[in-house]
C-alpha cells in the first residue's frame, strides 16, 4: 500500500529530515527513515547539533571529545571536528540516495559560523574550508540569505560548491538570492566548471512567518485582522514558488540549463507548526508541487507518515488567492517587510545564541578532560 510519504515522494516533493546526531546515524535510525519513510536528505544548524552535542543522555561524543582534549583542541577546532565527521558519515549514509536521484538527492547540509553573518569574505572563506574537509559531493554547506551573504553564495557556486541559501523570509530577498546563485553559476561556467556537479537549494522559512504575522494580526484585534490568522506562510511560500517557475523559465536561466546547470530548488523550512490549534501537516500538504524539498522535524514527519493525505499539487493556481492575503494584511496595517526583516534578524541572532551556548559547553567538556 502506498504511504503518504511514498505519495508525497510521488508528487514531486523530496522530503529530509530537520534534525541530525551521532546516535541517529549509527544506531541505523537514519537508514530506516530513509527506507521506511522515504527521507531523501538531512539538515542541520547550529542549534541542532548544539541539542545533539550537549545531550547528557547521549556519550556517542565522549570518547573524541577526550582525544581533542588530549591534542588540545580549541572549543572551535572541536566542533567542527565533530559536526564534520556527523555530516561525512550521513552522507555516505546518503550516498546510494544521491546515486539513485542522479545526484539531485541524498544530501546533507553543514552551516557556516553563524558568526559570519554580516561577514562575506569569512563566509566564502569558511564555505571552501568545509567543502574541502567534509570532501564528499553530496555535501550542501549552508549560507544565511543576509545582505553580506548574498556575494558569499555567488563566489561559492562560482568555486563548484553546492549549496543550501538558508533564513529566506520574503521575497525580495528570494529574488536576490535566485540572482546570486545565477551569477555564480555564470561565474563557474566561465572558469570552466561543469556546471551539471552544482547543486543548489534555496530554503524559504514557513511557519515562523506565520508566528510573526499572528501576534501582529492579533494586537490589532478586528474581525478582518483575525480572519487573515495563519494564511501569511503560506501566501508567501506560494508566491515564491511562483517566483521560482518565473525565473527560471527566463532567458537568463534557460542558457544555463543548457548549458549543464541545475535548477535552484526551493526548499521549504520551519514546517513544523507552532499553533497546536494548527494540523499538524499544515505546511506539508498545503505546500506540494514539482521540485520541491520539504525539510521536517521528525514529529511533522510521523504525523506526515501517520494521517497525511497528498493529493497532489497544492500551489500552482493559488498565486492570485496569495495576492489577496497580502492585500489584506496591508489593508489591516500589517507591515510584511517589517515583518521579514525581523524575522531574519531573530533567524540570524538565536543561530548566534546557540553557537555560543554550544561553544561554551564544549570548551567546559574540554577542560573536564584536561
Amino acid at each position: 500500500m502506498t504511504t503518504p510519504t511514498a505519495a508525497l515522494s510521488a508528487a514531486g516533493v523530496s522530503i529530509w529530515l530537520d534534525d541530525l546526531s551521532r546516535t541517529r546515524i549509527h544506531s541505523g535510525n537514519l537508514a530506516e527513515l530513509i527506507a521506511s519513510r522515504d527521507v531523501v536528505g538531512v539538515t542541520t544548524n547550529p542549534t541542532i547539533f548544539a541539542n545533539s552535542i550537549t545531550n547528557p543522555d547521549d556519550t556517542s561524543y565522549d570518547a573524541q571529545v577526550a582525544e581533542l582534549a588530549a591534542r588540545g583542541a580549541t572549543a572551535e577546532e572541536a566542533i567542527t571536528e565533530a559536526t564534520t565527521q556527523d555530516v561525512r558519515d550521513a552522507l555516505d549514509v546518503f550516498r546510494p540516495v544521491w546515486e539513485r536521484t542522479g545526484h539531485v538527492d541524498g544530501r546533507v547540509s553543514i552551516e557556516v559560523s553563524p558568526d559570519l553573518a554580516h561577514d562575506t569574505d569569512g563566509t566564502i572563506a569558511q564555505a571552501k574550508e568545509l567543502w574541502a574537509k567534509v570532501d564528499r559531493p553530496n555535501l550542501l554547506v549552508k549560507i544565511p540569505a543576509t545582505k553580506a551573504g548574498l556575494p558569499a553564495i555567488t563566489a561559492a557556486i562560482a568555486a563548484g560548491i553546492s549549496v543550501n541559501v538558508t533564513l529566506i523570509f520574503s521575497l525580495e530577498r528570494y529574488a536576490e538570492v535566485i540572482d546570486a546563485y545565477l551569477a555564480g553559476l555564470e561565474q563557474a561556467k566561465a572558469a570552466g566548471i561543469d556546471l551539471s556537479t552544482i547543486h543548489s537549494v534555496a530554503s524559504f522559512f514557513v511557519s515562523r512567518v506565520d508566528t510573526e504575522t499572528d501576534k501582529r494580526l492579533a494586537a490589532i484585534g478586528t474581525d478582518e485582522a483575525t480572519a487573515l490568522k495563519s494564511k501569511a506562510g503560506l501566501a508567501n511560500a506560494r508566491l515564491a514558488y511562483e517566483l521560482y517557475e518565473k525565473t527560471f523559465a527566463g532567458e537568463r536561466a534557460a542558457a544555463l540549463l543548457a548549458a549543464g546547470a541545475n535548477r535552484q530548488r526551493p526548499l521549504w523550512a520551519s514546517t513544523g507548526v507552532k499553533d497546536p490549534a494548527l494540523p499538524d501537516t499544515l505546511y506539508v500538504t498545503e505546500l506540494v508541487a514539482a521540485d520541491v524539498v520539504n525539510t521536517m522535524p521528525e514529529k511533522t514527519l510521523e504525523a506526515t507518515f501517520d494521517h497525511g493525505v497528498v493529493t497532489g499539487d497544492t500551489i500552482t493556481g493559488t498565486y492570485d488567492a496569495s495576492r489577496e492575503v497580502f492585500a489584506g494584511l496591508a489593508a489591516v496595517g500589517i507591515d510584511f517587510a517589517d515583518v521579514t526583516q525581523v524575522l531574519e534578524d531573530e533567524g540570524v541572532a538565536k543561530f548566534i545564541d546557540s553557537w555560543h551556548d554550544l561553544l561554551r559547553q564544549v570548551r567546559e567538556g574540554l577542560e573536564a578532560q584536561r
